[in-house]
């Protein structure tokens, strides 16, 4: 899970994973970020971070689905 500073440091090329939500062979999706994160002055507990999957899904990420999205691959076990 990330935090809402680590949300506002990512940068276009930046590849997240998803938690909950897996592929078919049992891998968590993957996300690119795709556009530059949005933050706003009045409401410094926002933020918006464009993302795509596959080839021609978008969405958005943001401060009410963070607990979602995670920096390293959650499926992946270490050796």
């Amino acid at each position: 899970m990330i935090t809402l500073e680590q949300a506002k440091g990512l940068r276009p090329g930046d590849i997240l994973y998803h938690a909950t939500t897996r592929n078919a062979n049992g891998t968590a999706q993957r996300w690119k970020v795709n556009g530059q994160v949005k933050t706003w002055k009045t409401f410094p507990e926002r933020v918006r971070v464009p993302v795509k999957h596959g080839l021609r899904s978008y969405d958005y990420v943001d401060e009410k689905n963070l607990h979602l999205i995670c920096l390293s691959d959650p499926t992946r076990r270490e050796k």
